[in-house]
């Protein structure tokens, strides 16, 4: 696919997304963590479940990669998140500029090994974890935490991870620390 085509699809999803943001399911704000350290959040993180847009219903292996700039903003391969200083869960992520829309850290475990990021519409939501595998038990316990911030949990689509002909690529990213791209590795 062109480049260009590309880039046009992904400015009309997030354009989507954006005006769709406007127009909470709840008005009830999200549940929070405690306490987000930003650093210790950085690092290479498994999707295992999410909700699928129109460019990502047949994906596989995802993984999302945030580091800390120099200017404190959370950086991954595409958006760039602004992280509520005062509120480290609330992070706006700018996909393209000068749009940005609000995402929440709905869930992180107290090692830092679990998280779920939410959209406040409650229309989107990513569960991830620190290992590409994951028990059925940890994931409907982590489905569970969604049902109880009033998610429909059936919007939610289980995203396969399956390294089994790539395990370089898996230790490489198992590897990779919060200091910088994994592109750089």
């Amino acid at each position: 696919m062109p480049r260009r085509k590309i880039l046009f699809t992904l400015s009309l999803v997030v354009v989507s997304l954006w005006f769709v943001s406007a127009c909470a399911s709840s008005n009830t704000p999200l549940p929070t963590p405690k306490e987000v350290n930003l650093e210790k959040f950085m690092g290479a993180w498994f999707v295992h479940g999410y909700t699928p847009i129109l460019v990502d219903k047949k994906a596989h292996n995802a993984v999302e990669h945030y580091y800390l700039n120099e200017k404190g903003r959370v950086e991954t391969f595409t958006p760039k998140g602004f992280p509520d200083e005062a509120d480290p869960a609330n992070w706006q992520m700018q996909f393209i500029w000068p749009f940005k829309s609000d995402y929440v850290v709905i869930h992180l475990s107290e090692d830092y090994q679990s998280t779920i990021i939410g959209h406040p519409s409650r229309k989107y939501a990513w569960v991830m974890t620190r290992d590409h595998e994951i028990t059925e038990q940890a994931y409907e316990s982590l489905l569970d935490i969604l049902k109880n911030a009033d998610y429909d949990t059936s919007i939610i689509k289980r995203l396969p991870q399956d390294w089994s002909d790539v395990q370089d690529r898996l230790k490489t990213l198992k590897e990779v620390g919060a200091s910088g791209p994994l592109a750089e590795r």
